[in-house]
């Protein structure tokens, strides 16, 4: 062990003994940084100046360290790919990246990465760019500390903050994405992990999943987004301490789920939104531990879900608590507060005696006839509901909670 130590060693300073740093500037012996790039050896290390540059499209075809000191300004004068990586460890950071061009054919980017592996994009301000930092094919990528703008109306005219397509073991951390079409995007997908973002006012979702397997987002906080969060066609999803809040509109959710399994929802916060939590064709979900509070409705869960098990949340002056539009219930409800139960504790053991049934009377006729809402807070609607709790007819018969709590817990 201790031979394979001192050869590694030896071979990090032989390495580093032919490695070069090269300075780009008004002052240096490099003016542009396309020179710079032409003579730039693997383990080289670029420093650029700050100032305004225009080069066009910058091509990394070396292992090279990239580095802007002060945020030097890559401008892309609305034509071209500012940064595109086509080499293995690769480093990019410290830059202002304006004005990528835009294609209804081309995804032109900030930074893309193209099929490599071990590329760092790290604290980077990128502004009015198409696409903002696009990998395809990139294995063991880090995306971190990056500050993303866009500020296109309209989603055909605006591409994704962070793009990964086909990619694995990636990591994109503590990055902040404004007006996009999606904030993060992320398609074929494996390994990855998505933590402490903060991805808001985005065109469309905050955070898109599409055929995305085995991955993770943590501690993450999406806001006023279009349509909120969607995860589609992908399983083994783990979703836990995030943040969902305010995501309001006709077709927006907190959290959209349309065929997903095998996931778990843990420890997050829905707070405001339209829906908290819209499920169509999903199975095998685990819900505990989350917090819905102040949405039109706390959750939705289609007919068409089997095996989604929802234990120890908090629902809180939701307006309606939950919808579905079937009868038939294949899923379970266990041990959550909910905060209009109006059952009795007898033996004191905290849990109520009588069940709790989260669909109201008035929930499924609005679920049925949306102008019906006219009636809301009315004393027709209040009269259905009781009627309902005492002679149920319309709600789902086994959509209930056996043994609610009786206060709320302790998240």
């Amino acid at each position: 062990m201790n031979r394979l130590i001192i050869i590694l060693l030896l071979l990090f300073f032989f390495l580093n003994a032919w490695s070069k740093t090269i300075r780009v500037g008004k002052a240096q012996v490099y003016i542009t940084i396309q020179a710079a790039l032409k003579v730039a050896v693997d383990g080289d290390t670029i420093l650029v100046d700050a100032g305004h540059y225009h080069e066009g499209n910058l091509l990394v075809q070396r292992s090279i360290s990239l580095i802007g000191i002060n945020h030097p300004i890559l401008d892309g004068d609305h034509k071209y790919e500012v940064i595109s990586v086509k080499a293995d460890r690769v480093l990019v950071q410290g830059f202002k990246i304006i004005h990528s061009g835009v294609s209804s054919i081309e995804d032109f980017a900030g930074i893309k990465i193209y099929n490599r592996h071990h590329v760092i994009i790290l604290d980077n301000i990128l502004e009015d760019t198409f696409f903002g930092i696009y990998t395809q094919y990139g294995t063991n990528c880090i995306i971190k500390n990056n500050r993303l703008t866009s500020y296109s109306t309209e989603e055909q005219q605006s591409g994704n903050g962070i793009h990964c397509w086909k990619s694995d073991s990636m990591q994109i951390i503590a990055n902040t994405i404004n007006g996009h079409r999606d904030g993060i995007y992320f398609e074929f997908v494996t390994h990855s992990v998505i933590w402490r973002n903060i991805s808001q006012n985005n065109l469309r979702y905050g955070l898109h999943f599409m055929f995305s397997n085995s991955d993770a987002y943590y501690s993450n906080v999406f806001a006023g987004n279009g349509a909120g969060v969607a995860v589609m066609f992908s399983k083994e999803v783990t979703m836990e301490n995030n943040y969902f809040e305010e995501n309001w509109g006709d077709g927006s959710y907190g959290l959209l789920l349309k065929e997903i399994s095998n996931s778990t929802i843990y420890n997050n916060r829905f707070v405001k939104n339209t829906t908290g939590i819209f499920m169509e064709g999903v199975s095998r979900v685990q819900l505990e531990k989350n917090v819905f509070k102040e949405n039109g409705w706390a959750m939705k869960i289609q007919a068409s879900c089997m095996e989604v098990a929802v234990s120890k949340n908090n629902f809180l002056s939701n307006t309606f608590d939950v919808g579905t539009n079937g009868s038939l219930v294949l899923n379970t409800f266990a041990n959550n507060y909910w905060d209009k139960y109006e059952g009795y504790d007898l033996d004191k053991d905290k849990l109520g005696d009588i069940p709790y049934r989260p669909v109201s009377m008035y929930a499924m006729i609005i679920e049925q006839n949306p102008p019906a809402m006219i009636l809301f807070r009315s004393f027709m609607s209040t009269l259905l509901d009781k009627t309902e709790k005492i002679l149920p007819s319309l709600t789902p018969e086994d959509l209930k909670d056996d043994h609610p709590f009786m206060k709320p817990l302790t998240l």
